[in-house]
């Protein structure tokens, strides 16, 4: 089954130290209720940092749930996000569905710099952690 909401805010953060980069969306527009962030590392990493697999992308949710290279397809379309994250990091994440899809009514601004900022945040890290598909139409 798959987790649907309604995102009225959608931004990114890219860090000015140059150390990762951010994009996601809210449930409320001031950022509280159900949140999907996606998020990678702009620094270079150190091997301690590999060997833990944080070398791929990064996925958190509202209870500050944190699960890496999960991601195995995310469509950004018109204004509906559509993810389908790996089973087996539901426990992590704290959710039960491994599909979910965000109705995004944040104001158009936001949601043009999710649009640029997503598909490189998921192109980031070792291969075999890449999702298998990453779409963004307008």
């Amino acid at each position: 089954m798959t987790f649907r909401f309604v995102a009225r805010t959608a931004g990114v953060e890219v860090d000015p130290d140059g150390d990762f980069t951010a994009a996601g969306v809210a449930e409320g527009a001031d950022g509280s209720g159900f949140i999907l962030l996606f998020q990678c590392a702009d620094a270079e990493l150190d091997e301690e940092d590999v060997a833990l697999g944080f070398d791929t992308h990064c996925v958190v949710t509202a209870n500050e749930g944190a699960a890496y290279g999960c991601v195995r397809e995310a469509v950004l379309a018109g204004n509906v996000l559509t993810v389908s994250l790996d089973r087996s990091a539901l426990e992590d994440l704290g959710l039960d569905d491994p599909e979910i899809e965000a109705t995004i009514e944040a104001p158009a601004d936001q949601l043009a710099q999710l649009r640029e900022h997503l598909p490189r945040i998921l192109a980031y890290g070792r291969p075999d952690a890449l999702p298998r598909r990453v779409a963004v139409r307008a």
